[in-house]
């Protein structure tokens, strides 16, 4: 029975505070942000998710966006070392939280760097993205723990966003979507199906054909529903002023041993 549990983590009072790499820094509403991750983690429940909320870290800006913080394969997670060190207070909150979950537990070790936002999963292959917070210490370390249980590690270059899925996400079939001005190289990818909106590249597979998305994509959700598949989408426009988007506010648990 595969499970579905969500680790969720609540954002800090000093959200407004967060990283901002490749946009321009504009005003958060911390008062929105909240009521958006509210509405964020009750979609998750209501599509069947047994959502687990990690200790907050109020002093970390960034705590929010849990999924930078740990990559699970299985029931196997490797604890990050974010690429930016305001991050790293982060991590011993989700290592808590894996661990009680029945998760063993690796680490990434100096001097790699790695961040769960860089790392896609499709069936077995493992994109992991190549980029500004992520090194190549960091991709032979995780490599090294997944390798060995039957994941395809494929290291891809990101010079345009943040993350790998701030670039590129996977449909329940497989087929890779990502909005093409922001993509290094599509042909990595087997099957890449362009789409019309940069938000619209983020889609989390809630499972039924379901995919939660942003609202700032309605072209995208437009045409993934004309594909056969049914958008949920939500607002997290205060998120997204943060190179936020809806993959990295929770890190989905489908093959814990339950």
């Amino acid at each position: 029975m595969p499970s579905k549990k969500a680790l969720i983590r609540r954002p800090s009072p000093r959200l407004a505070e967060g990283l901002v790499t490749h946009i321009e820094r504009e005003e958060i509403d911390t008062d929105l942000a909240g009521l958006q991750w509210e509405a964020y983690a009750e979609t998750l429940r209501t599509h069947g998710w047994d959502t687990v909320e990690v200790e907050p870290v109020d002093d970390c800006p960034d705590s929010v966006f849990v999924e930078d913080a740990v990559v699970v394969y299985r029931n196997v997670a490797l604890i990050t070392r974010p690429g930016a060190d305001s991050r790293r207070g982060e991590t011993s909150g989700v290592e808590e939280a894996v661990a009680r979950l029945g998760c063993s537990v690796n680490w990434v070790w100096e001097p790699g760097t790695l961040e769960g936002g860089d790392v896609l999963k499709v069936g077995d292959t493992m994109y992991v993205g190549r980029g500004g917070r992520t090194n190549a210490a960091g991709v032979q370390q995780l490599r090294a723990v997944f390798e060995p249980l039957g994941a395809r590690v494929v290291a891809v270059p990101v010079s345009k966003v943040l993350h790998l899925k701030s670039a590129v996400t996977a449909l329940p079939d497989g087929t890779v979507i990502g909005y093409a001005p922001l993509v290094d190289t599509p042909s990595l990818f087997p099957r890449f199906l362009p789409v019309p909106e940069e938000s619209g590249a983020h889609v989390v597979l809630l499972d039924g054909g379901k995919l939660l998305m942003a609202a700032s994509a309605p072209k995208t959700a437009e045409l993934l529903a004309e594909l056969g598949h049914e958008p949920v989408l939500v607002d997290i426009s205060e998120f997204e002023k943060l190179e936020g988007c809806v993959t990295c506010l929770s890190v989905r648990l489908r093959e814990l041993y339950t």
